[in-house]
Protein backbone atom coordinates (compact mmCIF):
# COMPACT_ATOMS: atom_id res chain seq x y z
CA UNK A 1 0.00 0.00 0.00
CA UNK A 2 2.79 2.34 1.23
CA UNK A 3 4.81 1.92 -2.28
CA UNK A 4 1.90 2.36 -4.17
CA UNK A 5 0.73 5.61 -2.23
CA UNK A 6 4.06 6.68 -3.25
CA UNK A 7 4.07 5.97 -6.80
CA UNK A 8 0.88 7.97 -7.10
CA UNK A 9 1.99 10.85 -5.09
CA UNK A 10 5.01 11.01 -8.03
CA UNK A 11 2.65 10.80 -11.11
CA UNK A 12 0.88 13.44 -9.44
CA UNK A 13 4.10 15.32 -8.78
CA UNK A 14 4.97 15.13 -11.92
CA UNK A 15 1.39 15.88 -13.44
CA UNK A 16 2.13 19.10 -11.45
CA UNK A 17 6.15 19.42 -12.83
CA UNK A 18 4.22 19.17 -16.69
CA UNK A 19 1.86 21.54 -15.59
CA UNK A 20 3.95 23.91 -14.54
CA UNK A 21 6.06 23.83 -17.41
CA UNK A 22 2.81 25.02 -19.91
CA UNK A 23 3.08 26.82 -22.65
CA UNK A 24 1.69 30.51 -21.38
CA UNK A 25 -1.38 31.42 -23.68
CA UNK A 26 -0.26 33.82 -26.74
CA UNK A 27 -1.66 37.35 -25.78
CA UNK A 28 -4.18 38.48 -28.37
CA UNK A 29 -4.55 41.81 -29.77
CA UNK A 30 -8.10 42.41 -31.36
CA UNK A 31 -8.37 45.08 -34.51
CA UNK A 32 -11.31 46.58 -36.03
CA UNK A 33 -10.45 48.49 -39.48
CA UNK A 34 -10.70 49.33 -42.45
CA UNK A 35 -9.75 46.56 -45.18
CA UNK A 36 -6.46 46.40 -46.36
CA UNK A 37 -5.22 49.02 -43.89
CA UNK A 38 -1.96 47.25 -42.42
CA UNK A 39 0.54 45.82 -44.29
CA UNK A 40 0.64 42.26 -43.34
CA UNK A 41 4.47 41.98 -42.69
CA UNK A 42 3.81 44.84 -40.37
CA UNK A 43 1.50 43.02 -38.45
CA UNK A 44 3.77 40.00 -38.44
CA UNK A 45 6.79 42.01 -37.26
CA UNK A 46 4.84 43.02 -34.06
CA UNK A 47 3.43 39.80 -33.53
CA UNK A 48 6.99 38.52 -33.28
CA UNK A 49 8.27 41.52 -31.21
CA UNK A 50 5.49 41.40 -28.99
CA UNK A 51 4.99 37.68 -28.66
CA UNK A 52 1.07 37.82 -29.95
CA UNK A 53 -1.61 37.37 -31.82
CA UNK A 54 -3.57 40.12 -33.97
CA UNK A 55 -7.14 39.26 -35.63
CA UNK A 56 -8.39 41.46 -37.48
CA UNK A 57 -11.65 42.46 -37.94
CA UNK A 58 -13.19 44.88 -41.22
CA UNK A 59 -15.55 47.36 -41.57
CA UNK A 60 -16.65 48.74 -44.55
CA UNK A 61 -17.79 52.50 -43.14
CA UNK A 62 -17.91 54.32 -39.73
CA UNK A 63 -21.32 53.98 -39.16
CA UNK A 64 -21.26 50.27 -39.88
CA UNK A 65 -18.69 49.94 -37.30
CA UNK A 66 -20.30 52.09 -34.90
CA UNK A 67 -23.77 50.44 -35.76
CA UNK A 68 -22.00 47.02 -34.58
CA UNK A 69 -20.89 48.36 -31.15
CA UNK A 70 -23.55 49.65 -30.39
CA UNK A 71 -25.75 46.63 -30.87
CA UNK A 72 -23.41 44.37 -28.24
CA UNK A 73 -20.14 43.84 -30.19
CA UNK A 74 -17.18 43.71 -27.67
CA UNK A 75 -13.65 41.98 -27.63
CA UNK A 76 -12.31 44.43 -29.80
CA UNK A 77 -9.33 46.60 -28.52
CA UNK A 78 -8.05 48.93 -31.29
CA UNK A 79 -10.09 50.64 -33.70
CA UNK A 80 -9.29 53.08 -36.54
CA UNK A 81 -12.85 55.18 -37.12
CA UNK A 82 -12.25 58.40 -39.26
CA UNK A 83 -11.60 61.83 -36.44
CA UNK A 84 -15.04 63.13 -36.36
CA UNK A 85 -16.69 59.28 -35.64
CA UNK A 86 -13.85 59.39 -32.90
CA UNK A 87 -15.29 62.87 -31.72
CA UNK A 88 -18.92 61.12 -31.53
CA UNK A 89 -17.74 57.96 -29.80
CA UNK A 90 -15.56 60.00 -27.30
CA UNK A 91 -18.72 61.85 -26.51
CA UNK A 92 -20.19 59.06 -25.46
CA UNK A 93 -17.54 57.42 -23.15
CA UNK A 94 -16.12 54.94 -25.30
CA UNK A 95 -12.94 55.63 -25.66
CA UNK A 96 -9.96 54.94 -23.33
CA UNK A 97 -7.94 57.76 -22.57
CA UNK A 98 -4.42 57.15 -23.67
CA UNK A 99 -1.45 57.06 -21.49
CA UNK A 100 1.13 59.35 -23.40
CA UNK A 101 4.19 57.40 -20.88
CA UNK A 102 3.77 54.64 -23.04
CA UNK A 103 3.49 55.92 -26.46
CA UNK A 104 7.13 57.89 -26.95
CA UNK A 105 6.15 58.11 -30.66
CA UNK A 106 4.06 60.31 -30.73
CA UNK A 107 6.61 62.54 -30.83
CA UNK A 108 6.94 62.16 -34.25
CA UNK A 109 3.31 63.48 -35.04
CA UNK A 110 3.10 65.76 -37.72
CA UNK A 111 2.64 68.73 -35.65
CA UNK A 112 1.14 70.75 -38.90
CA UNK A 113 -1.55 68.29 -39.21
CA UNK A 114 -1.93 68.84 -35.25
CA UNK A 115 -2.82 72.45 -36.05
CA UNK A 116 -6.09 70.96 -38.27
CA UNK A 117 -6.92 67.54 -35.84
CA UNK A 118 -9.94 66.79 -33.71
CA UNK A 119 -7.79 65.78 -30.64
CA UNK A 120 -4.78 68.19 -31.43
CA UNK A 121 -3.71 66.59 -28.13
CA UNK A 122 -4.06 63.00 -28.68
CA UNK A 123 -6.31 62.49 -25.85
CA UNK A 124 -7.54 59.35 -27.00
CA UNK A 125 -7.09 59.30 -30.28
CA UNK A 126 -4.11 59.41 -32.44
CA UNK A 127 -3.64 60.05 -36.39
CA UNK A 128 -3.11 57.01 -38.51
CA UNK A 129 -3.61 57.26 -42.52
CA UNK A 130 -4.50 61.20 -44.19
CA UNK A 131 -6.38 61.08 -47.35
CA UNK A 132 -7.27 63.64 -49.65
CA UNK A 133 -11.06 62.88 -51.21
CA UNK A 134 -10.62 64.49 -55.24
CA UNK A 135 -11.25 63.44 -58.56
CA UNK A 136 -9.28 60.58 -60.55
CA UNK A 137 -9.52 60.40 -64.26
CA UNK A 138 -8.28 59.10 -67.49
CA UNK A 139 -5.77 61.15 -69.06
CA UNK A 140 -5.97 59.55 -72.62
CA UNK A 141 -9.79 59.50 -72.46
CA UNK A 142 -10.93 62.77 -70.77
CA UNK A 143 -10.34 65.86 -72.72
CA UNK A 144 -9.63 69.14 -71.10
CA UNK A 145 -9.30 68.48 -67.64
CA UNK A 146 -9.99 71.09 -64.90
CA UNK A 147 -9.11 70.88 -61.20
CA UNK A 148 -12.83 71.66 -60.54
CA UNK A 149 -15.87 70.29 -59.13
CA UNK A 150 -17.15 71.43 -62.24
CA UNK A 151 -15.86 68.52 -63.67
CA UNK A 152 -18.92 66.45 -63.11
CA UNK A 153 -21.25 68.90 -65.19
CA UNK A 154 -19.11 67.18 -68.19
CA UNK A 155 -21.80 65.74 -70.43
CA UNK A 156 -19.23 64.58 -72.90
CA UNK A 157 -18.28 61.96 -69.44
CA UNK A 158 -22.37 60.98 -68.63
CA UNK A 159 -22.45 57.51 -67.51
CA UNK A 160 -19.17 56.82 -67.02
CA UNK A 161 -18.43 59.05 -64.09
CA UNK A 162 -19.28 57.72 -60.29
CA UNK A 163 -19.17 60.13 -56.93
CA UNK A 164 -18.65 58.72 -53.52
CA UNK A 165 -21.63 56.85 -51.86
CA UNK A 166 -20.65 58.88 -48.70
CA UNK A 167 -23.07 61.24 -47.75
CA UNK A 168 -21.01 64.13 -45.84
CA UNK A 169 -17.90 63.42 -48.73
CA UNK A 170 -20.50 64.04 -51.57
CA UNK A 171 -22.76 66.55 -50.02
CA UNK A 172 -18.87 68.25 -48.77
CA UNK A 173 -18.35 68.48 -52.66
CA UNK A 174 -21.03 70.00 -53.81
CA UNK A 175 -20.81 72.67 -50.76
CA UNK A 176 -16.91 73.48 -52.05
CA UNK A 177 -18.25 73.97 -54.83
CA UNK A 178 -20.68 76.43 -54.00
CA UNK A 179 -18.21 78.04 -52.06
CA UNK A 180 -19.58 76.76 -48.70
CA UNK A 181 -18.29 75.01 -45.83
CA UNK A 182 -18.39 71.27 -45.91
CA UNK A 183 -19.70 71.66 -42.36
CA UNK A 184 -22.08 73.96 -42.93
CA UNK A 185 -25.62 74.05 -41.12
CA UNK A 186 -26.93 76.86 -43.17
CA UNK A 187 -30.36 74.89 -44.68
CA UNK A 188 -30.17 77.40 -47.53
CA UNK A 189 -26.80 76.54 -48.32
CA UNK A 190 -27.55 72.79 -47.76
CA UNK A 191 -30.60 72.33 -50.14
CA UNK A 192 -28.53 74.69 -52.71
CA UNK A 193 -26.04 71.40 -52.52
CA UNK A 194 -28.50 68.84 -53.08
CA UNK A 195 -30.08 70.27 -56.19
CA UNK A 196 -26.27 70.41 -57.51
CA UNK A 197 -25.70 66.79 -56.24
CA UNK A 198 -29.31 66.07 -57.86
CA UNK A 199 -27.86 67.42 -61.09
CA UNK A 200 -24.16 65.41 -60.96
CA UNK A 201 -26.61 62.46 -60.47
CA UNK A 202 -27.88 62.07 -62.99
CA UNK A 203 -24.32 62.35 -65.91
CA UNK A 204 -23.44 59.37 -63.09
CA UNK A 205 -23.23 55.65 -63.58
CA UNK A 206 -23.61 55.22 -59.93
CA UNK A 207 -22.57 56.21 -56.29
CA UNK A 208 -19.91 53.87 -55.32
CA UNK A 209 -17.56 53.73 -52.55
CA UNK A 210 -15.36 50.40 -53.36
CA UNK A 211 -15.37 49.27 -56.94
CA UNK A 212 -14.66 52.66 -58.60
CA UNK A 213 -10.78 52.06 -58.26
CA UNK A 214 -11.23 48.72 -60.61
CA UNK A 215 -13.48 50.12 -62.71
CA UNK A 216 -10.68 53.57 -63.07
CA UNK A 217 -8.56 51.00 -63.61
CA UNK A 218 -9.90 49.08 -66.10
CA UNK A 219 -11.39 51.90 -68.30
CA UNK A 220 -15.11 51.44 -67.28
CA UNK A 221 -15.12 54.33 -65.40
CA UNK A 222 -13.48 57.96 -66.96
CA UNK A 223 -13.61 59.81 -64.03
CA UNK A 224 -14.11 59.06 -60.09
CA UNK A 225 -14.69 60.74 -56.78
CA UNK A 226 -12.49 59.49 -54.74
CA UNK A 227 -9.75 58.93 -51.88
CA UNK A 228 -6.34 59.83 -52.53
CA UNK A 229 -4.57 56.44 -50.96
CA UNK A 230 -7.41 54.83 -53.82
CA UNK A 231 -6.85 56.72 -56.58
CA UNK A 232 -2.70 55.35 -55.74
CA UNK A 233 -3.40 51.86 -56.01
CA UNK A 234 -4.95 52.45 -58.78
CA UNK A 235 -2.39 54.50 -60.44
CA UNK A 236 -0.35 51.59 -59.61
CA UNK A 237 -2.49 49.51 -62.16
CA UNK A 238 -2.93 51.97 -64.95
CA UNK A 239 -0.70 54.54 -65.45
CA UNK A 240 -3.02 56.36 -67.48
CA UNK A 241 -4.83 57.39 -64.03
CA UNK A 242 -4.52 61.24 -62.87
CA UNK A 243 -5.42 63.29 -59.53
CA UNK A 244 -7.59 65.86 -59.67
CA UNK A 245 -7.51 68.64 -56.34
CA UNK A 246 -10.73 70.87 -57.23
CA UNK A 247 -9.42 74.57 -56.75
CA UNK A 248 -12.21 74.80 -54.66
CA UNK A 249 -11.07 73.15 -51.57
CA UNK A 250 -11.99 69.33 -50.93
CA UNK A 251 -11.72 67.38 -47.75
CA UNK A 252 -8.77 65.92 -45.25
CA UNK A 253 -9.59 63.14 -43.60
CA UNK A 254 -7.64 61.60 -41.36
CA UNK A 255 -8.57 57.72 -39.87
CA UNK A 256 -7.32 57.70 -35.93
CA UNK A 257 -6.31 54.97 -33.72
CA UNK A 258 -8.36 54.37 -31.03
CA UNK A 259 -8.88 52.03 -27.70
CA UNK A 260 -11.99 51.07 -26.55
CA UNK A 261 -12.72 51.41 -22.82
CA UNK A 262 -13.59 48.12 -22.19
CA UNK A 263 -10.37 46.66 -24.19
CA UNK A 264 -8.83 43.52 -22.25
CA UNK A 265 -5.61 44.31 -23.61
CA UNK A 266 -4.88 47.71 -23.47
CA UNK A 267 -1.45 47.44 -22.32
CA UNK A 268 -0.62 45.68 -25.99
CA UNK A 269 -2.92 48.22 -27.35
CA UNK A 270 -0.70 50.64 -26.49
CA UNK A 271 2.12 49.19 -27.75
CA UNK A 272 0.73 48.91 -30.76
CA UNK A 273 -0.02 52.25 -31.21
CA UNK A 274 3.58 52.82 -30.43
CA UNK A 275 4.57 50.44 -33.09
CA UNK A 276 2.76 51.96 -35.68
CA UNK A 277 4.50 55.71 -35.00
CA UNK A 278 7.89 54.10 -35.34
CA UNK A 279 9.19 56.09 -38.53
CA UNK A 280 10.51 53.00 -40.20
CA UNK A 281 7.25 50.90 -39.89
CA UNK A 282 5.26 54.25 -40.64
CA UNK A 283 7.06 55.03 -44.04
CA UNK A 284 6.51 51.12 -44.75
CA UNK A 285 3.22 50.82 -43.91
CA UNK A 286 2.33 53.92 -46.27
CA UNK A 287 4.24 53.27 -49.29
CA UNK A 288 2.07 49.71 -49.04
CA UNK A 289 -1.04 50.99 -48.34
CA UNK A 290 -0.92 54.47 -50.36
CA UNK A 291 -1.86 56.48 -47.65
CA UNK A 292 0.02 59.17 -45.76
CA UNK A 293 0.81 58.41 -41.85
CA UNK A 294 1.17 61.76 -40.77
CA UNK A 295 4.64 60.99 -39.48
CA UNK A 296 6.85 63.41 -39.58
CA UNK A 297 10.15 61.54 -38.99
CA UNK A 298 8.91 59.15 -41.34
CA UNK A 299 8.40 61.87 -44.39
CA UNK A 300 12.00 61.38 -45.18
CA UNK A 301 11.64 57.67 -45.46
CA UNK A 302 8.91 57.85 -48.48
CA UNK A 303 10.38 58.29 -51.89
CA UNK A 304 10.46 61.36 -53.68
CA UNK A 305 7.79 60.43 -56.24
CA UNK A 306 5.49 59.32 -53.50
CA UNK A 307 5.56 62.69 -51.28
CA UNK A 308 5.33 64.92 -54.36
CA UNK A 309 2.22 62.91 -56.10
CA UNK A 310 -0.52 65.41 -56.78
CA UNK A 311 -2.66 63.18 -54.62
CA UNK A 312 -0.32 63.36 -51.56
CA UNK A 313 1.22 66.82 -51.78
CA UNK A 314 -1.60 69.52 -52.18
CA UNK A 315 -0.67 72.46 -53.90
CA UNK A 316 -0.87 75.28 -50.87
CA UNK A 317 -3.60 78.00 -52.37
CA UNK A 318 -5.77 74.66 -52.62
CA UNK A 319 -5.09 73.14 -49.18
CA UNK A 320 -6.01 76.62 -47.79
CA UNK A 321 -9.35 75.90 -48.97
CA UNK A 322 -9.55 72.33 -47.54
CA UNK A 323 -11.15 71.39 -44.09
CA UNK A 324 -11.57 68.55 -42.24
CA UNK A 325 -14.88 66.87 -41.90
CA UNK A 326 -15.93 67.49 -38.54
CA UNK A 327 -19.03 65.91 -35.91
CA UNK A 328 -22.17 68.45 -36.13
CA UNK A 329 -24.24 66.66 -33.54
CA UNK A 330 -27.58 67.11 -33.97
CA UNK A 331 -27.43 68.84 -37.02
CA UNK A 332 -26.22 65.78 -38.39
CA UNK A 333 -29.37 64.63 -38.90
CA UNK A 334 -29.78 67.50 -41.65
CA UNK A 335 -27.36 65.69 -43.69
CA UNK A 336 -29.34 62.61 -43.59
CA UNK A 337 -32.29 64.21 -44.55
CA UNK A 338 -30.57 65.65 -47.70
CA UNK A 339 -29.08 62.40 -48.41
CA UNK A 340 -32.32 60.78 -48.41
CA UNK A 341 -33.88 63.07 -50.66
CA UNK A 342 -30.87 62.78 -52.96
CA UNK A 343 -30.97 59.44 -53.38
CA UNK A 344 -34.64 59.00 -54.03
CA UNK A 345 -34.68 61.73 -56.76
CA UNK A 346 -34.49 60.30 -60.15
Amino acid sequence: MIGRSVRMLAALAALGLVAGCAKPAVKTLHVYTWADYIKPEVVQRFERENGCKLVIDTFDSNESMYAKLKAGASGYDVLTPSSYYVAIMSGQGMLLDLDHRKLPNLANVDTAYLRIALDPQMKRSVPYMLTNTGLAYLKSKVKDPQPSWAMLDRKDLKGRMTLLNDMRETIGAALKFLGYSLNTTDDGQLEQAREVVIRWKANLAKFESEQYKSGLASGEFLLAHGYSGDILSAQEENADIAFLAPREGLSISCDDLVILKDSKASALAHRFINFLHDPEVAAENSLAINYLCPNAAAYAKLPEEFRNNPAVKLDPAVQAKCEVIRDLGSDNAKYTRIWDQIKAAP
